[in-house]
């Protein structure tokens, strides 16, 4: 129950329903703050218990300064908690340790329960390896089950082992588009109240959800546990930035071209930590899928959450799915009465502004490794040129003659080059060279749960199909639709034999490409470009395009629009000008331009007002925790504990509460630490987490070999974040991750001190070595350290390879408040200072004093860091807030709920 100390309860009546709110009118102050602190000042007045949430808070975001840096902590309690089945599955298992742990230190296990609503998709598991196929889907989904028999087993036991816990089946969707087009309120209703649907999820993408107006952001997995177990969200009130829009799109500009927009003037503003909140009279021009395409690209802005206020879109949008007529009622009621209801004329107390005018949208791709790094479509081709010479070996680039005169590769126009023939199984030949499309994916939430750009993307193949062309034989060409919708209106419009004859079949409801799955080549490209080094691309509709995420064999990834994606395809290279030169060939002999294939503004809207209809949504949402038959047939384990299998190499016990006694062990100084890591700027958690295929010939490779597993099931990274032997084998082991003392190395190596001369070794075995001598380890990293997905084992593997600290120059939110969650110390070297500015090698000896001020309650501002080479500095402790601190002297936030909840 709330303390009410503002007289804000009231009640709210709809149709013949009643509902108990807390009016924000009550607070002084809250009529001109934005609307997304209007949802936070909500969720403190209604969870106001006189202690972690006090009217002193309350009137701190009433009071809201906008021009004042981020100061006052609150409590955030979200209503509900989302995850992807390759972040929740971890939550599941650390869930099941817990209740274990909690039985050894004397206390009741089914304290550890979700306290609020708790849904997982299953996503991200599902990889393409068979294309171009109609029996594509229906062979990826065998091999999936195949290879997560175990996973999912794991996951139904959790779904009759905790209340408030569901999980969304396999083959059903991508858990964004799934929860925007389902699962989201918008306004919840819960014990009789009606209070904002609040969120957050274990995929950073969760920002989706913000086009419906609902306030959410992606965590680290162990920070949705903690939600879960009913602990709020510690934070400051965050600045928030305005983004006005204005004008509307110009025909042939897409959703895609907008958010790579918005995106390229958001990194460039900056904006890592704030909200960001769009308004103005260009909102209503927007469409809901536009709005949840801008939501999911939150995490590539940088920003906390990225969010549109409700009106009559969000109504349409919500009736369109099949939500029912009381909950339409009731959010347009709840938004009207709270103030939370558009105005386009409105101009809220902001932060920061920025403005753009939807009329100078012009098509864009985005790459060739960020997703902020636009390129407009018309220069695509010109900056490949230009980008192309850093993915290539020094020798070959044009003037340079280390290899014999006779091996010395070709340079087209001072362009490297190196054609290569390749023959297909059935004996055809052609010919490949850098530039080469090798993948093209219509793939991710971002855009697959956008009606208009899929259905472009439809009508370009079709209008291809009329013309006579198809894919190049070098390109595999994929669809994974977010939802089951998508392929409905495909078949109900006819628009899905040209998919398929240009090689865009159905390969599955999930991530796929986006995630890394995309897959491997079919076996005579992978081996041509590998024997030949060859600097191939990808182009995908996704929204990350990190070295070393999307293929192993492919070195520059590209997003676009899911209609430039089916063009890419056609012309098969990004040397190739789309805008104008010719896709291809036509049955008649004329060359086909893209102008000939593209859709009109009409042609898309025609189909997607004639085919989709809420009967649709509602059929395919009828049932959706049931699952197909292969999901009811797995068998499951009872009990509230979990009966842990030794001999799997899925699903592990992991070692997080490992001797753990009631009260935590004092903070100690780190002394004497070995550098494990010397990285550069913008090292994403992609380049740290584990992601992507398991090579036989690494340490996680090897473990696997070694117990009994054969190559080729190995399956994914992500496929085992349930058994941490695997995670910490892979963490800092991406291919592309260059670690500076173990200079002329590509992946998982760093140089082990524990022997004579430091020679390089893998990351994995140096840590073992060092582990066992003792000796703590840091990481130093550059700005940016941790963008990228909001992946736990960033940090959980961070910590069981032994590191204790990391001094980075700037780090992206969530990596740093997974670390302090994982009980890894986050520094910051002294303004304007850096490991190159101090001389720092990375071969010293690091010790840290001044961190034991944690055990008399004081975060210190500061700790002294000294090397044995005589380098002094004042490292900045970036421990934000008192709850992170509280984590933090208990060594990490899991064991911080574990206490908590005993001592209930």
């Amino acid at each position: 129950m709330s303390a009410n100390s503002f007289d804000a309860r009231s009640t709210l009546r709809v149709g013949d329903e009643s509902y108990e709110i807390f009016k924000l009118d009550k607070v002084a102050g809250s009529a001109r703050l934005p609307y997304s602190l209007k949802v936070l000042l909500e969720n403190l007045l209604r969870t106001e218990d006189g202690a972690n949430i006090t009217a002193d808070h309350i009137r701190a975001v009433g009071g809201w300064d906008s021009q004042a840096q981020p100061s006052q902590e609150i409590q955030f309690t979200p209503a509900r908690v989302i995850m992807q089945d390759f972040t929740g599955v971890p939550c599941v298992v650390d869930l099941a340790t817990m209740r274990e742990a909690v039985k050894e230190l004397g206390g009741d296990p089914a304290k550890i329960n979700p306290l609020a609503p708790a849904e997982l998709v299953i996503d991200h598991s599902v990889i393409a390896d068979k294309f171009g196929t109609s029996e594509a889907f229906a062979q990826n989904v065998e091999l999936e089950y195949g290879r997560n028999k175990e996973r999912y087993q794991f996951l139904r036991w959790g779904q009759t082992a905790f209340d408030e816990f569901k999980v969304v089946p396999p083959g059903t969707g991508i858990v964004h588009q799934v929860n925007i087009e389902h699962l989201a309120r918008t306004v919840m209703v819960r014990g009789g109240q009606a209070y904002p649907d609040t969120l957050v999820g274990t995929d950073s993408h969760t920002t989706m959800v913000n086009g419906l107006g609902v306030l959410g952001w992606g965590v680290g997995g162990i920070e949705a546990e903690a939600a879960m177990l009913g602990q709020p969200v510690s934070m400051l009130i965050p600045r928030v930035v305005g983004f006005k829009l204005t004008g509307e799109l110009q025909p042939g500009t897409t959703a895609t071209d907008l958010v790579l927009t918005i995106t390229e003037m958001l990194r460039k503003h900056g904006v890592v930590g704030k909200f960001v909140e769009f308004y103005g009279e260009g909102v209503t021009a927007t469409s809901l899928a536009n709005r949840a395409t801008i939501g999911n690209m939150s995490p590539e802005f940088g920003s906390t959450a990225a969010i549109f206020p409700i009106d009559a879109e969000t109504i349409n949008y919500l009736k369109l799915t099949g939500r029912p007529p009381q909950q339409l009622a009731l959010v347009e009621a709840y938004a009207k009465e709270q103030g939370l209801w558009l105005d386009p004329a409105a101009e809220p107390d902001y932060s920061e502004r920025l403005e753009l005018d939807l009329a100078t949208v012009v098509p864009s791709i985005a790459g060739p490794k960020r997703p902020q790094d636009r390129i407009v479509l018309a220069n695509a081709a010109q900056k490949f040129t230009q980008d192309v010479r850093n993915y290539v070996s020094d020798d070959e680039e044009a003037g340079k003659e280390s290899f014999p005169a006779s091996d010395a590769p070709a340079s087209a126009n001072g362009v490297p080059t190196r054609p290569t023939t390749v023959t297909a199984p059935d004996g055809s030949t052609y010919e490949i060279d850098h530039g080469a499309v090798t993948v093209a994916a219509i793939t991710s939430c971002t855009n697959t749960s956008n009606p208009y750009v899929m259905v472009a993307a439809a009508l370009v193949a079709k209008k291809a199909v009329e013309k006579g062309l198809t894919r190049k034989p070098w390109v595999k060409t994929t669809l994974a639709p977010g939802s089951k919708v998508v392929t409905d209106y495909f078949d109900k419009a006819g628009l899905t034999p040209y998919l398929d004859k240009v090689g865009f079949n159905l390969v599955g409801y999930g991530c796929t490409t986006c995630i890394g799955n995309s897959g491997p080549l079919p076996d005579e490209v992978s081996k041509a470009v590998n024997d030949n080094d060859l600097a191939v691309t990808s182009v995908l509709s996704g929204n990350r395009n990190f070295e070393g995420r999307i293929n192993p064999d492919v070195k520059m990834n590209y997003l676009a629009s899911p209609p430039l994606v089916v063009a890419y395809a056609l012309a098969g290279s990004m040397k190739v000008d789309i805008t104008k030169e010719p896709l291809g060939i036509d049955t008649e002999g004329k060359p086909v331009y893209l102008a000939d294939i593209w859709p009109t503004e009409a042609e898309v809207n025609d189909v997607v007002t004639g085919t989709i209809g809420e009967d649709m949504f509602s059929k395919s949402y009828s049932d959706v925790f049931a699952g197909d038959a292969q999901w009811q047939a797995l068998s499951i384990p009872t009990g509230n504990t979990f009966e842990w299998d030794p001999e799997s190499t899925y699903v592990r016990k992991p070692p997080y509460f490992d001797g753990m006694a009631m009260d935590p062990a004092p903070v100690e100084d780190i002394a004497d630490a070995r550098v494990l890591a010397k990285l550069g700027d913008s090292v994403t958690t992609d380049h740290i987490s584990p992601a992507g295929a398991i090579k036989a010939d690494t340490p996680a490779g090897t473990y696997l070999t070694e117990h009994g597993v054969e190559r080729r099931d190995f399956n994914s990274y992500g496929s085992r974040r349930g058994n941490h032997e695997v995670m910490i084998r892979g963490t800092f082991a991406n291919i592309r991750l260059r670690n500076q003392i173990a200079p002329g190395t590509e992946g998982g190596f760093t140089r082990d001190f524990t022997v004579a001369e430091g020679p390089v070794s893998f990351i994995y075995d140096a840590s073992q070595n060092y582990q066992a001598a003792g000796i703590p380890l840091v990481v130093l990293a550059g700005k940016e350290y941790g963008s990228g997905s909001s992946r736990d084992w960033a940090a959980k593997g961070t910590a069981l390879l032994g590191v204790k600290a990391v001094i980075a120059e700037s780090y992206e939110r969530i990596h740093r408040s997974n670390l302090i969650g994982m009980g890894v110390l986050p520094l910051q070297y002294p303004e304007g200072a850096s490991a190159e500015a101090l001389g720092l090698t990375g071969e010293e000896t690091f010790s840290f004093s001044g961190v034991t001020a944690l055990n008399d309650g004081i975060t210190p501002r500061t700790v002294k860091v000294t090397t044995d080479s005589g380098v002094e500095f004042d490292a900045i402790v970036r421990i934000d807030t008192p709850g992170e601190a509280d984590y933090y002297r208990n060594g990490g936030i899991m064991q911080y709920v574990l206490r908590s909840l005993i001592r209930k």
